[in-house]
Protein backbone atom coordinates (compact mmCIF):
# COMPACT_ATOMS: atom_id res chain seq x y z
CA UNK A 1 0.00 0.00 0.00
CA UNK A 2 2.98 2.44 0.60
CA UNK A 3 4.65 1.90 -2.22
CA UNK A 4 1.11 2.37 -4.31
CA UNK A 5 1.30 5.63 -2.44
CA UNK A 6 4.53 6.78 -3.61
CA UNK A 7 3.91 5.73 -7.11
CA UNK A 8 0.91 8.04 -7.16
CA UNK A 9 3.21 10.84 -5.57
CA UNK A 10 5.46 10.53 -8.40
CA UNK A 11 3.34 10.17 -10.86
CA UNK A 12 1.41 13.60 -9.77
CA UNK A 13 4.90 15.28 -9.58
CA UNK A 14 6.16 14.61 -13.37
CA UNK A 15 2.59 15.29 -14.53
CA UNK A 16 2.89 18.98 -12.45
CA UNK A 17 6.04 19.65 -14.22
CA UNK A 18 5.16 18.78 -17.21
CA UNK A 19 2.48 20.86 -17.40
CA UNK A 20 4.91 23.55 -15.76
CA UNK A 21 7.00 23.38 -18.71
CA UNK A 22 4.68 23.24 -21.51
CA UNK A 23 2.70 26.12 -19.94
CA UNK A 24 6.77 27.49 -20.05
CA UNK A 25 7.24 26.56 -23.32
CA UNK A 26 4.04 28.51 -24.39
CA UNK A 27 4.77 31.85 -22.68
CA UNK A 28 8.18 31.56 -24.76
CA UNK A 29 6.70 31.19 -28.19
CA UNK A 30 4.57 33.87 -27.55
CA UNK A 31 7.05 36.29 -25.94
CA UNK A 32 8.94 35.56 -29.50
CA UNK A 33 6.15 35.97 -32.00
CA UNK A 34 5.28 39.27 -30.12
CA UNK A 35 9.10 40.28 -30.72
CA UNK A 36 8.86 39.61 -34.01
CA UNK A 37 5.79 41.49 -34.50
CA UNK A 38 6.71 44.67 -32.83
CA UNK A 39 10.01 44.16 -34.64
CA UNK A 40 8.21 43.74 -37.85
CA UNK A 41 5.77 46.42 -37.33
CA UNK A 42 8.87 49.02 -35.82
CA UNK A 43 10.67 48.59 -39.16
CA UNK A 44 7.36 49.17 -41.37
CA UNK A 45 6.63 51.98 -39.28
CA UNK A 46 10.65 53.67 -39.83
CA UNK A 47 9.73 52.98 -43.93
CA UNK A 48 6.62 54.47 -43.69
CA UNK A 49 7.55 57.77 -41.67
CA UNK A 50 10.67 57.68 -44.37
CA UNK A 51 8.33 57.42 -47.15
CA UNK A 52 6.36 60.36 -45.73
CA UNK A 53 9.56 62.91 -44.73
CA UNK A 54 10.77 62.11 -48.01
CA UNK A 55 8.64 63.62 -51.46
CA UNK A 56 8.89 62.90 -54.56
CA UNK A 57 11.00 65.77 -55.53
CA UNK A 58 13.21 64.48 -52.72
CA UNK A 59 13.45 61.15 -54.34
CA UNK A 60 14.24 62.69 -57.72
CA UNK A 61 17.06 64.64 -56.59
CA UNK A 62 18.28 61.75 -54.82
CA UNK A 63 18.07 59.58 -58.31
CA UNK A 64 19.38 62.48 -60.16
CA UNK A 65 22.44 62.64 -57.61
CA UNK A 66 23.17 58.88 -58.49
CA UNK A 67 23.28 59.48 -62.05
CA UNK A 68 25.71 62.47 -62.00
CA UNK A 69 27.55 60.43 -59.40
CA UNK A 70 27.87 57.83 -62.10
CA UNK A 71 29.10 60.58 -64.45
CA UNK A 72 31.71 61.24 -62.09
CA UNK A 73 32.97 58.14 -61.18
CA UNK A 74 32.49 55.50 -63.96
CA UNK A 75 32.09 57.87 -67.26
CA UNK A 76 35.19 59.73 -66.42
CA UNK A 77 37.35 55.97 -66.64
CA UNK A 78 35.80 56.14 -70.45
CA UNK A 79 37.80 59.50 -71.25
CA UNK A 80 40.84 57.59 -70.29
CA UNK A 81 43.72 56.25 -72.47
CA UNK A 82 42.18 52.67 -73.25
CA UNK A 83 39.04 53.28 -71.32
CA UNK A 84 36.81 51.74 -74.03
CA UNK A 85 39.33 49.78 -75.85
CA UNK A 86 40.36 47.92 -72.37
CA UNK A 87 37.02 47.82 -70.92
CA UNK A 88 34.88 44.56 -72.13
CA UNK A 89 31.75 45.94 -70.80
CA UNK A 90 32.10 48.84 -73.58
CA UNK A 91 35.02 48.15 -75.93
CA UNK A 92 34.02 48.91 -79.64
CA UNK A 93 34.48 45.80 -82.09
CA UNK A 94 34.16 45.94 -85.64
CA UNK A 95 30.59 46.44 -86.91
CA UNK A 96 29.24 42.74 -88.07
CA UNK A 97 28.97 44.10 -91.59
CA UNK A 98 32.67 44.65 -91.92
CA UNK A 99 33.53 41.44 -90.12
CA UNK A 100 34.16 40.15 -93.99
CA UNK A 101 36.24 43.38 -94.11
CA UNK A 102 38.17 42.23 -91.27
CA UNK A 103 38.55 38.25 -92.26
CA UNK A 104 39.66 39.48 -95.40
CA UNK A 105 42.36 41.91 -94.21
CA UNK A 106 43.53 38.95 -92.11
CA UNK A 107 43.65 36.71 -94.36
CA UNK A 108 46.28 38.43 -96.60
CA UNK A 109 48.27 39.27 -93.74
CA UNK A 110 46.93 42.71 -92.44
CA UNK A 111 45.81 41.97 -89.65
CA UNK A 112 47.69 44.81 -88.08
CA UNK A 113 46.10 46.83 -89.82
CA UNK A 114 42.77 45.26 -88.93
CA UNK A 115 43.33 45.93 -85.25
CA UNK A 116 44.54 49.60 -86.16
CA UNK A 117 41.10 50.15 -87.31
CA UNK A 118 39.23 48.65 -83.96
CA UNK A 119 41.83 50.80 -81.92
CA UNK A 120 40.79 53.75 -83.44
CA UNK A 121 37.38 53.42 -83.74
CA UNK A 122 37.88 53.00 -79.87
CA UNK A 123 40.64 56.15 -78.96
CA UNK A 124 37.70 58.17 -81.37
CA UNK A 125 34.89 57.33 -78.24
CA UNK A 126 37.49 57.95 -75.71
CA UNK A 127 38.22 61.17 -77.21
CA UNK A 128 34.22 61.99 -77.73
CA UNK A 129 33.46 61.24 -74.17
CA UNK A 130 35.63 63.66 -72.55
CA UNK A 131 34.66 66.39 -75.45
CA UNK A 132 30.68 65.98 -74.36
CA UNK A 133 30.20 64.95 -70.43
CA UNK A 134 28.96 68.63 -70.34
CA UNK A 135 26.21 67.11 -72.39
CA UNK A 136 25.46 64.14 -70.27
CA UNK A 137 25.71 65.93 -66.92
CA UNK A 138 22.92 68.90 -68.85
CA UNK A 139 20.65 65.80 -69.54
CA UNK A 140 20.44 64.23 -66.36
CA UNK A 141 20.41 67.66 -64.73
CA UNK A 142 17.06 68.56 -66.84
CA UNK A 143 15.44 65.16 -66.50
CA UNK A 144 12.21 64.71 -64.85
CA UNK A 145 10.93 61.60 -62.95
CA UNK A 146 7.04 60.98 -63.76
CA UNK A 147 7.42 58.90 -61.13
CA UNK A 148 10.29 58.85 -58.98
CA UNK A 149 9.23 55.93 -56.49
CA UNK A 150 8.59 53.39 -58.39
CA UNK A 151 11.88 54.07 -60.45
CA UNK A 152 13.35 53.75 -57.06
CA UNK A 153 11.37 50.81 -55.95
CA UNK A 154 12.75 49.14 -59.38
CA UNK A 155 15.51 47.34 -60.99
CA UNK A 156 18.83 47.54 -60.07
CA UNK A 157 19.19 49.90 -63.26
CA UNK A 158 15.59 51.29 -63.13
CA UNK A 159 17.07 55.35 -63.28
CA UNK A 160 19.91 54.47 -65.87
CA UNK A 161 17.24 52.78 -68.15
CA UNK A 162 14.76 56.17 -67.48
CA UNK A 163 17.37 58.53 -68.43
CA UNK A 164 18.48 56.09 -71.25
CA UNK A 165 14.68 56.52 -72.92
CA UNK A 166 14.42 60.03 -71.99
CA UNK A 167 17.71 61.23 -73.76
CA UNK A 168 19.21 58.95 -76.37
CA UNK A 169 17.62 60.26 -79.25
CA UNK A 170 18.38 63.64 -78.31
CA UNK A 171 21.82 63.27 -76.82
CA UNK A 172 22.38 61.50 -80.42
CA UNK A 173 22.12 64.36 -82.24
CA UNK A 174 24.93 66.71 -79.85
CA UNK A 175 27.03 63.67 -79.60
CA UNK A 176 27.19 62.55 -83.44
CA UNK A 177 29.34 65.74 -84.05
CA UNK A 178 31.83 65.13 -81.54
CA UNK A 179 32.31 61.44 -82.50
CA UNK A 180 32.96 63.01 -86.44
CA UNK A 181 35.17 65.60 -84.93
CA UNK A 182 37.31 63.17 -83.00
CA UNK A 183 37.24 60.93 -85.71
CA UNK A 184 40.08 63.30 -87.27
CA UNK A 185 41.66 64.43 -83.89
CA UNK A 186 42.59 60.63 -83.39
CA UNK A 187 43.38 59.95 -87.34
CA UNK A 188 40.44 57.57 -87.16
CA UNK A 189 39.25 58.51 -90.65
CA UNK A 190 42.84 58.03 -92.18
CA UNK A 191 43.04 54.77 -91.06
CA UNK A 192 40.01 53.94 -91.62
CA UNK A 193 40.18 55.73 -95.41
CA UNK A 194 43.10 52.97 -96.05
CA UNK A 195 41.19 49.48 -94.65
CA UNK A 196 38.50 50.42 -96.91
CA UNK A 197 40.76 51.26 -99.30
CA UNK A 198 42.72 48.28 -99.33
CA UNK A 199 39.38 45.76 -99.03
CA UNK A 200 37.34 47.35 -101.93
CA UNK A 201 40.55 46.89 -103.88
CA UNK A 202 40.34 43.22 -103.28
CA UNK A 203 39.72 40.97 -106.29
CA UNK A 204 35.58 39.09 -105.92
CA UNK A 205 34.38 41.80 -102.98
CA UNK A 206 31.31 43.35 -102.50
CA UNK A 207 32.87 47.00 -102.01
CA UNK A 208 31.88 48.73 -98.67
CA UNK A 209 30.96 52.40 -97.38
CA UNK A 210 30.36 52.10 -94.04
CA UNK A 211 28.62 54.80 -91.96
CA UNK A 212 31.36 54.24 -88.83
CA UNK A 213 29.77 58.19 -87.22
CA UNK A 214 26.72 56.61 -87.12
CA UNK A 215 28.00 52.97 -85.56
CA UNK A 216 30.43 55.03 -83.01
CA UNK A 217 28.35 57.33 -81.85
CA UNK A 218 25.59 54.80 -80.83
CA UNK A 219 27.89 52.20 -79.32
CA UNK A 220 29.36 55.09 -77.11
CA UNK A 221 26.49 56.72 -76.34
CA UNK A 222 25.77 52.72 -74.97
CA UNK A 223 29.00 52.85 -73.38
CA UNK A 224 27.73 55.83 -71.20
CA UNK A 225 24.61 54.50 -70.14
CA UNK A 226 26.74 50.79 -69.49
CA UNK A 227 28.44 52.87 -66.75
CA UNK A 228 26.03 55.17 -65.46
CA UNK A 229 24.23 52.01 -64.58
CA UNK A 230 27.73 50.06 -62.88
CA UNK A 231 27.27 53.07 -60.79
CA UNK A 232 23.74 52.97 -60.13
CA UNK A 233 23.86 49.14 -58.90
CA UNK A 234 26.66 49.87 -56.82
CA UNK A 235 24.79 52.56 -54.67
CA UNK A 236 21.65 50.15 -54.52
CA UNK A 237 23.29 47.82 -52.85
CA UNK A 238 26.18 49.12 -51.38
CA UNK A 239 25.34 51.17 -47.85
CA UNK A 240 29.32 52.09 -48.48
CA UNK A 241 28.73 54.07 -52.15
CA UNK A 242 25.98 56.06 -50.45
CA UNK A 243 28.72 59.11 -49.59
CA UNK A 244 25.77 61.90 -49.13
CA UNK A 245 23.09 62.31 -47.00
CA UNK A 246 20.25 62.89 -49.92
CA UNK A 247 21.68 59.04 -51.46
CA UNK A 248 21.33 57.39 -47.90
CA UNK A 249 18.16 58.96 -47.40
CA UNK A 250 16.78 58.07 -50.99
CA UNK A 251 18.21 54.51 -51.12
CA UNK A 252 17.15 53.94 -47.86
CA UNK A 253 13.86 53.40 -49.15
CA UNK A 254 14.77 50.66 -51.33
CA UNK A 255 16.95 48.52 -49.22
Amino acid sequence: MKHIIITACLLLSLSTSAQTLSELANSVKNSITKSSSDSSSSDSSTSSTLSTLLSDTDIASGLREALNLGIEEQVEKLTQTDGFYKNDLVKIVMPSELQKVDTALRSVGLGSLADEGIKALNRAAEDAVKEATPIFVDAVKDITFDDAKTILLGEDTAATTYLTAKTETSLYDKFSPVINESFSKVGADKIWSTIISKYNSMPFVSQVNPDLTDYVTNEALEGVYTMIAVEEKEIRNSTAARSTDLLQSVFKLQD
